[in-house]
């Protein structure tokens, strides 16, 4: 597996991760909940998070074979979740409604607002397209990022103010939209492929 490892690969799937979890542009959320809830358990939150996406990069094919889906179809599904969310990002819009946390331990912090539906599918679409190896680092790096941006979430809006966070959202959500038309030429290619050949 190491002799996989390449640091080019494991930047971009970790920029990736990184746009797709937006924990920066959640940072509003996050300090909404601390001033609701009282306290955000940001290493339970981080640990969880980072354990559901490791098991999903891994029997998440698995699940793909039971139900009968190839790994390059789900991967375009990927890609046009992926573009919706930098839609999301870029103009500000909705598409997806969330519905009122109820409490602010694992759900919803872990889970959905960081290993979220659009993350799980995005290291499903990763996976498709780079080695195990890097998504492993990226996602143990994006953890570790998670978690120290909950740990210090009311320093970071204050410092970073709304119109940096704003500027940031657009900028990772311009990324994102790169990203997914990547993903989708890619893999629509390897789809075309495979059924030609029968």
């Amino acid at each position: 597996m190491f002799e996989h490892f390449s640091l080019k690969e494991t930047l971009t799937t970790t920029m990736v991760l990184f746009a797709v979890i937006d924990i920066v542009g959640s940072l509003p959320i996050v300090v909404g909940l601390k001033q609701k809830f009282g306290r955000i358990d940001s290493e339970k939150s981080a640990l969880v998070a980072g354990s559901i996406m490791l098991a999903f990069l891994f029997i998440g094919n698995k699940i793909l074979k039971f139900i009968g889906v190839d790994v390059y179809s789900f991967a375009i599904a990927g890609a046009f979740v992926i573009f919706i969310i930098a839609l999301e990002m870029i103009l500000g819009i909705e598409i997806h409604k969330n519905t009122e946390p109820k409490a602010a331990s694992i759900v919803p912090i872990a889970f959905p607002l960081v290993a979220g539906a659009g993350t799980l599918t995005t290291l499903l679409s990763l996976r498709a397209n780079y080695h195990d190896i890097n998504i492993i680092a990226a996602i143990l790096l994006n953890t570790l990022f998670v978690y120290l941006v909950l740990k210090s979430a009311n320093w970071l809006e204050r410092k970073l103010g709304p119109t940096t966070l704003q500027v940031l959202q657009k900028v990772f959500g311009i990324v994102l939209l790169a990203i997914s038309i990547k993903l989708f030429t890619a893999n629509f290619a390897q789809l075309f492929t495979t059924y030609i050949k029968f």
